[in-house]
C-alpha cells in the first residue's frame, strides 16, 4: 500500500468491480478513457483482472486510490505495462469532485517514486489524449518531457517521458 499526505493507495481486488464501474461511468470521466467502449462493465472486469494479474507478474499495478478522510474510494493509480510496449506507464484518474485539487499530480509522484525508488526503473511513461491537457500539465509538473504523438489504446495519444535521473534532480533526491 501506498501512502500520500491525503490518500491511501491500495491493490484492486475483484469486489472493487461495481465501484469501479460506477466511478469511470462519468462520460466526463471516461471520455479520455476511450469512452463507453473501454469503460463499461464487461471490459472493466477484464481490466480489473489485467491489473489484478499486473501485481502477480511485476509486484506493481494499477491500484485503488481512497480518500484518507472518508475512506471512499475516488479513482485509481499505478504503474503499469503500456499495452503493447514494453515500457511501464504511469496512470491515474479520479472522479470529478476531486479534479484540480492536485490529486493528479500526489499520486503519480508517489507512483513515480516508487517505481524509482522499490522497484528500480530506470525509466517510467505517461500516455494522454492531446486534448487532456490536465493530465499532460501534470506530466510536465512531474518533470516529465514530451516524447512523440502515437497510438495508445486505440486513440492518439501525447507520449512523455521521466527516467530515474531526471527524477531525482527535479525532487533533489539521490539515488
Amino acid at each position: 500500500m501506498l501512502e500520500t499526505e491525503r490518500l491511501l493507495i491500495r491493490r484492486f481486488a475483484t469486489e472493487d468491480l461495481e465501484t469501479l464501474v460506477k466511478l469511470r461511468s462519468d462520460p466526463e470521466v471516461n471520455k479520455y478513457l476511450g469512452g463507453t467502449r473501454l469503460q463499461n462493465a464487461e471490459a472493466l472486469e477484464k481490466r480489473l483482472q489485467f491489473y489484478i494479474d499486473c501485481y502477480a507478474k511485476y509486484g506493481f499495478g494499477m491500484s485503488a486510490m481512497l480518500w484518507k478522510e472518508s475512506g471512499e474510494m475516488i479513482g485509481w493509480s499505478g504503474l503499469q505495462p503500456l499495452d503493447g510496449t514494453s515500457e511501464i506507464e504511469v496512470g491515474y484518474g479520479m472522479t470529478k469532485e476531486f479534479w484540480g485539487k492536485g490529486i493528479g499530480f500526489e499520486c503519480a509522484k508517489a507512483w513515480l517514486d516508487y517505481g524509482f525508488n522499490i522497484v528500480r526503473l530506470e525509466r517510467i511513461v505517461a500516455v494522454a489524449y492531446p486534448e487532456n491537457k490536465g493530465s499532460w500539465r501534470i506530466m510536465e509538473k512531474l518533470g516529465m518531457k514530451y516524447q512523440k504523438t502515437e497510438q495508445h489504446y486505440g486513440a492518439e495519444c501525447v507520449f512523455y517521458t521521466i527516467t530515474r535521473d531526471e527524477f531525482f534532480r527535479k525532487f533533489n533526491q539521490s539515488q
